[in-house]
This record gives structure tokens, sequence and C-alpha cells, in this order.
């Protein structure tokens, strides 16, 4: 067994609706991704660019296990979109025993909304140990796609139509007033 094996990194969403995002399946090997093994179609790891609808609030999940005992895991999240790092995140995860897996979910986001934040972002995880030795990098993708506010939850039901006729009582009497 390796010192760390990732087993799986998914994206859990929050909001319009909630789903997981495979990123990573159990299945796949367990080897530093290559640019040409990078999400393209027909790669081992998924089928596909996963969308997502701009304002979505995500949380990363990682499930991992240690072939032996690291302090100081620590995952650092990078965000790349048309060649330019938008974003770096470092988030210390905290020191592991021998074994697991172990299942962390990151604090959620709410992905940025409008025009100019829509396509594809190249996501880069890079795990390190308490001494900053990198133990697994991992590239991804994800496309962030326009949500038309009729398909959004968030949007305001349509009015009910008012009442056709005045109220009646049982017998089908005007009530009285």
């Amino acid at each position: 067994m390796k010192d760390f094996e990732l087993l799986d990194i998914s994206l859990y969403t929050e909001e319009p609706d909630r789903r997981v995002v495979p990123l990573r399946g159990p299945d796949t090997p367990d080897t530093r991704d290559t640019p040409d093994t990078r999400d393209g179609p027909g790669s081992p790891d998924i089928p596909a660019t996963p969308e997502l609808p701009e304002g979505a609030v995500l949380s990363i999940g990682l499930t991992f296990r240690l072939g032996r005992e690291i302090a100081g895991v620590a995952f650092e999240d990078s965000r790349v979109r048309e060649g330019t790092v938008l974003a770096t995140t470092r988030t210390v995860l905290g020191g592991f025993r021998t074994g697991g897996p172990y299942e962390v979910r990151l604090p959620p986001e709410r992905l940025p909304v409008g025009r100019a934040y829509r396509g594809v972002y190249e996501l880069t995880g890079r795990f390190t140990d308490g001494d900053g030795r990198e133990l697994q990098v991992v590239h991804r993708r994800l496309r962030v796609v326009h949500q038309p506010a009729a398909h959004k939850q968030w949007a305001a039901p349509p009015m009910a139509p008012g009442p056709a006729q005045p109220l009646s009582g049982t017998a089908g009497e005007p009530l009285a007033t």
C-alpha cells in the first residue's frame, strides 16, 4: 500500500438541486495524472466535463486512505480559467493514522454568477504532508453554465388566479355578511 491513496474526489451541490458530481471514481488506478489522461472523452476517470449551474453552492468531498501515519495532511485547490489562476485555497485536513478510508468534506462555496464567469475551469488538487512533501496531484475540469431563471428553484412561483365567483356556503347559498 502506498503512503497516500486517493479513493474519491467529488463535488456536492446544495442548490438548485442536491446531487453528487464524481470527479474521480474508486476504480481509477492510483497514478499521477498526465496531460494525455486529463478528462478527455473516453478517459477512464470520467467520460466528459461535468456541467454545473452558475451560482450553485458546492463543497468538495475527499475520500482517502493512508499506508502510514501522516501529520498535517493538507489539500491545495487551484482554479484556472483561460490560462489565468483565479484562486488557490489551502486547507489543512489534520493528522491521520494508518488506515482509513477517511472522508472529509470541505466548507461550501458558491460558484460565481454572470456571463464573464461561465466556461471551463481547470482544477488542480494537491495533497501534501506536514513537511510540504507532495503526496498526490489530481487534475480535473468542470464547466459553469447559464442557469435560466425559469429553472431556478429560488425563482418566485406564479401567482394564483383570483376567485372567479363569490364565496358560497355549503348548499350553494351566499355566505352571510
